[in-house]
């Protein structure tokens, strides 16, 4: 068994989402090879750093990623396997780029509770934005709510505030 640590930077771009791992980015790999009988078991964790926009309101975001792999290399005739030792040697490159691209967020957001952004303005909401918005009225409910403010106009109330003094 040999365990190595090394980190490498990625030729080409990972990844084709509002997210992806850059040109140039450096992953970190800590890597378990193992001889068995059919190949090299080959294991590990890759350490990455994806880069894109929020799915919501569109603004930068980097986050760090840790993916973990495992693969068996075949010996070359033995299995039928997507993977193989060759002239012992084994390519990480596609096992790696795999499992990083698979753990890339499907809809990254800059935050849990990201308000996005305004439909109206196009700009990015706050939550203080967010709480001054009334919720658009049903028009099928229109009349009901022009009997509700001839009520209350009736009553010197008004039709918002009915808390009674």
């Amino acid at each position: 068994m040999r365990e190595h640590q090394f980190s490498v930077a990625i030729a080409e771009q990972w990844g084709e989402g509002i997210v992806s791992y850059p040109a140039g980015a450096d992953i970190d790999l800590e890597v378990r090879l193992e001889s068995v009988h059919e190949g090299i078991l080959v294991s590990g964790t890759a350490d990455a750093e994806y880069t894109g926009v929020c799915g919501r309101c569109l603004t930068d975001i980097s986050e760090p990623v840790e993916v973990e792999f495992q693969e068996l290399f075949a010996y070359p005739g033995q299995e039928e396997t997507d993977f193989e030792v060759q002239d012992d040697h084994v390519d990480l490159e596609t096992l790696v780029r795999e499992a990083a691209v698979l753990a890339l967020p499907f809809q990254p957001v800059c935050q849990p509770d990201c308000p996005g952004l305004d439909p109206n303005t196009g700009e990015r909401r706050t939550d203080d934005t967010r709480a001054e918005e009334d919720a658009p009225i049903d028009p099928r409910w229109s009349a009901l709510r022009q009997i509700a403010d001839q009520g209350s106009a009736a009553d010197g109330r008004d039709p918002e505030n009915t808390e009674e003094s």
